[in-house]
């Protein structure tokens, strides 16, 4: 037997009413028990499954405790679109086992849920919500605060972080909400500036309607939890029943006026008044005056859906109600998955804490808070993430600094069909376009027109939403434009282009037959421009990812005033781990640092020669590295080895890739190398010489394995002298001039390294590791840090320094790199060896790019890419086209596929060396 649960009871003062209907809740038949071991002593998480009979659908739930039966508060866990209640279990688990009653739910038209897909309707999502915290409060072991009234919190990210907003706004009874990467103004995000976001509203649509929806997310997208809300459509005027009459199954799950709306919209090309009023009505934003409860508001950077500006109009609205508010832009999106899952969950755990279990001394953390990369991570490699904070949000206009856009009044035009578009950030691969190369950013000559500001002084880091003033004029019948705008930082030689986070900001301009004048507000981001380099403003007429008009027009474009750059100057990136003391006295900090090289590196010999070292191989002496039987176990582990039987040897003039998944042993194996830990067997000889802590054959080494600490109060020049001062070799044998030449920071070197950017810092620390010209050089991940010329720049340096006769060993996460760089490879996977030799034995070379296609191609489209100039070859492949370029750019080829139209979903380079690598590794495994 199914039980109804009562409808919801939303202010405060309707409690008692409506408590005799709440006491009618019981367990659903069918539900189920199950209990999940939990080791360290953690206590078991007990989890219940229910069908929920609701109306107009059945709810799939489930329900997690642990521990013994003290009251304890409750958290809501929603999923994102596409999804289930299975995406957040996890989190559900951990929740439970730090003393909460956590319930997670399927939303209507998801997973085994009922109904339609409402886009978080009031009247049926959102009062799911609340019959659902009626029913916590029946529960005997949760904490209430009031008869019928729980102390609750929900979470939740996208479709999910929506519901935890608007649930606060309809329902008194919830306490505290942790939303993320998910939407103020639903409208907004999908019709930004009244321009209709086409690809992002057919996938979610496409995918919403599905019968069979996959569950855990919509196809294509790397995000997790999976992106949110469908694009919906709207209903007209008694539209929404003709609509379904007519095109009910292409409804699916999506409920009829949502229907109605999206066909309207998407064949017109933009949204009406209607459209506009559905989605708002069921955005939070509708009840943005009503959220009064604590908010940990946390949005993704790498995110062309729901932007930065979608957190800054939640945090603005929320805290003008009074309400303890801190926005934290993580690193990730839609475009590019959550990459801090598992510090996010902290931070929400951190909060409800704090706000549900009253917590006084919980660390919630600052007002504000943004990730940053810096460094990588020497156990395995990643980049790591530092997190820049500040006592208050800045909001997105902090601080402006004025920038002088240069360029004369320019025309372009918008192409008929609005095709071919322009290239910039795609649904959920956005982030893997950047990765890719700035080159997949791309603009057709003559669609846009160019203003570039003159090479920056210093470095400025873009922290929010920079504005610039336009003077548009158009000669479209409507006098109407469409414009795409977008902020490159271009590097010294004019060619590189980096977008940051891929994304741009369209904006619609009316009545612009005699000229009209439009505040541009381009891409919230956080973002630092290197000094020596330019901003570049492209306002283009077109956007793939965007509807343009089909009608052909010329726009004329001129900027009016100065670019405005947001610079908040109130948050401070958190400290890359030197004293506070060598920033008030530099002189004492420098004098101490060489003292204690020189101690170290006085002691170490004598340490060496006290402990007999094995004597020289005379046979070995020109042999940069030879490796054999070397093994190193775990800390207090008997039978755990982190490196076992390990045995390769170096050759002069090679560079060497080491390459291996995470906890491969790479940095173990380089930290015995250098002689920072021993192993427990086995030997390693650098030009014969057995390889000890502190041995003498060491100075013949140059190392990038840890990063340097510099003293910021330095220059870079400065910096390296004292570094090799520290050592106690003769200046002359430095060769300073060729490390700084190397380098290639120009002006900057004498510059203080704390204005440095953390590419400038990387090349500074690679420049440390050549001084002296060393016959062996180890580098870690160099070419972090680093935009892609100085990738190649790097990649130059690396070879030509082989090429004298000196060997290189490079351990790297970029494939493609170390495939173009390296002569040799060593793979390691679990602490063994799998395979070595040189880099043509192992995978072929080639110039083969992956075309993934987001619909099938017959064989005339294919014959016709084949017949492209400067195109090799063309294969089929399971996920779309391989393309062998013959003279072809990647970006030529791009061009080509959109004129042809062929449905292009992701293009990347086509990594033989992954193939194999991938390969390698799962027969190891």
């Amino acid at each position: 037997m199914k039980l109804r649960l009562p409808q919801p009871r939303l202010p405060r003062r309707r409690r008692s009413r409506l408590l005799a209907g709440a006491a009618a809740l019981a367990v659903v038949a069918g539900a189920g028990t199950w209990t999940a071991a939990a080791s360290g002593g953690a206590p078991a998480v007990h989890r219940q499954d229910r069908m929920v009979e609701m109306p107009g659908a059945a709810i799939d739930t489930s329900y997690f405790t642990a521990g013994g039966g003290q009251k304890r508060p409750a958290v809501l866990l929603g999923h994102g679109f596409g999804g289930s209640k299975d995406d957040v279990r996890a989190q559900a688990e951990r929740l439970a086992r730090d003393g909460y009653a956590v319930l997670t739910w399927s939303a209507r038209g998801f997973g085994r849920s009922g109904g339609r897909i409402g886009l978080n309707d009031p009247e049926h999502e959102v009062k799911d919500v609340s019959r659902l915290v009626d029913w916590l409060a029946l529960q005997p072991e949760v904490r209430l605060d009031g008869e019928g009234d729980p102390r609750v919190g929900v979470a939740g990210a996208s479709y999910g972080g929506a519901i935890s907003l608007l649930a606060a706004g309809y329902d008194e009874r919830v306490d505290a909400i942790a939303p993320q990467i998910t939407y103020w103004n639903l409208a907004d995000a999908l019709f930004p500036q009244g321009v209709f976001k086409k690809l992002w509203a057919g996938l979610f649509f496409t995918t919403g309607s599905a019968d069979g929806m996959r569950p855990g997310g919509v196809p294509g997208t790397a995000t997790a939890p999976d992106p949110a809300p469908a694009p919906g459509s709207g209903s007209g005027s008694g539209s929404a029943s003709a609509s379904a009459a007519a095109g009910g199954a292409a409804c699916g799950r999506f409920q009829p006026e949502l229907c109605a709306m999206y066909e309207r919209v998407a064949v017109a090309g933009k949204p009406d008044a209607e459209a506009r009023a559905l989605l708002e009505a069921r955005s939070p934003s509708a009840v943005g005056d009503r959220i009064k409860v604590p908010t940990l508001i946390v949005q993704g950077q790498e995110d062309s859906l729901f932007p930065l500006d979608q957190a800054d109009a939640m945090a603005k609205a929320i805290a003008a109600n009074g309400a303890p508010v801190s926005v934290d832009w993580a690193a990730g999106g839609h475009d590019d998955g959550m990459r801090e899952s598992d510090r996010v969950e902290d931070r929400v755990a951190a909060w409800f804490g704090r706000y549900l279990k009253d917590e006084k001394g919980a660390d919630t953390g600052p007002a504000f808070r943004v990730s940053r990369s810096g460094g990588i991570d020497s156990t395995d490699g990643a980049v790591q993430l530092r997190g820049a904070s500040g006592e208050r949000y800045p909001g997105l206009t902090a601080g402006p600094r004025e920038y002088a856009l240069g360029g004369r009044e320019q025309s372009f035009a918008n192409p008929a069909g609005g095709a071919p578009p322009a290239l910039s950030s795609l649904p959920g691969i956005g982030g893997q376009l950047a990765a890719v190369g700035a080159g997949l950013s791309l603009d057709f000559p003559g669609q846009y027109a160019r203003f570039e500001s003159e090479p920056l002084a210093e470095e400025v880091r873009i922290t929010g939403t920079p504005t610039v003033t336009l003077n548009v004029r158009s000669t479209a019948a409507d006098g109407s434009a469409v414009l795409f705008g977008k902020v490159y930082d271009v590097g010294p030689d004019g060619r590189q282009r980096v977008l940051p986070s891929q994304l741009v900001a369209p904006v619609r301009v009316e009545n612009a037959q005699q000229g009209a004048a439009v505040e541009l507000r381009l891409p919230a981001v956080d973002h630092a421009v290197e000094a020596g380099h330019r901003l570049r403003l492209v306002v283009a007429a077109t956007d793939l990812g965007y509807a343009s008009p089909a009608a052909p027009a010329t726009y004329t474009v001129s900027v009016r005033g100065a670019l405005a750059v947001p610079v908040a100057d109130g948050v401070r990136t958190a400290s890359a781990g030197l004293p506070a003391w060598t920033w008030g006295l530099p002189l004492g900090a420098a004098l101490l640092a060489a003292a204690l090289l020189g101690i170290r590196r006085t002691g170490r010999e004598g340490a060496g020669a006290r402990a007999g070292a094995p004597q020289p191989d005379p046979a070995l002496a020109d042999v940069p590295l030879q490796i054999s039987g070397l093994t190193k176990k775990y800390a207090r582990a008997q039978d755990r080895y982190a490196v076992r039987d390990l045995s390769f040897r170096v050759e002069k003039g090679q560079v060497l890739g080491l390459l291996g998944p995470n906890g491969a042993g790479k940095t173990t194996t380089l930290r015995m190398l250098m002689g920072l830990i021993s192993p427990d067997a086995g030997e390693i000889r650098v030009f014969g010489h057995a390889v000890r802590a502190g041995a003498p054959v060491l100075s013949r080494v140059g190392a990038f394995v840890e990063g340097a600490g510099f003293l910021p109060h330095l220059s870079g020049r400065a910096n390296l002298e004292l570094y090799w001062q520290a050592t106690g070799r003769p200046a002359e044998d430095a060769h300073l001039a060729e490390a700084l030449e190397i380098a290639g920071l120009g002006d900057a070197l004498e510059r203080a390294v704390r204005t440095y950017s953390q590419g400038m810092r990387q090349r500074l620390a690679i420049a440390q590791a050549m001084l002296g010209m060393p016959d062996l050089l180890i580098l870690d991940e160099p070419t972090n840090g680093l935009d892609p010329p100085q990738i190649r720049e790097m990649r130059d340096v690396m070879i030509r320094y082989a090429d004298g006769g000196r060997t290189v060993i490079v351990s790297s996460h970029l494939l493609s790199e170390v495939e173009q760089t390296c002569t040799h490879l060593v793979v390691m996977d679990r602490g063994r060896l799998v395979r070595a030799g040189e880099v043509a034995e192992i995978t072929g070379g080639g110039d083969t790019l992956l075309v993934a296609l987001a619909g099938p191609v017959d064989e005339g489209t294919v014959a016709k890419v084949a017949a492209l100039e400067g195109v090799g070859a063309v294969t089929a492949a399971d996920d779309g086209l391989l393309v062998r370029l013959d003279g072809a750019t990647a970006a030529e080829l791009i061009a080509e596929l959109v004129r042809l139209e062929v449905p292009v979903s992701a293009v990347g380079p086509h990594r033989r060396l992954e193939d194999a690598f991938l390969t390698l590794i799962g027969g190891a495994a």
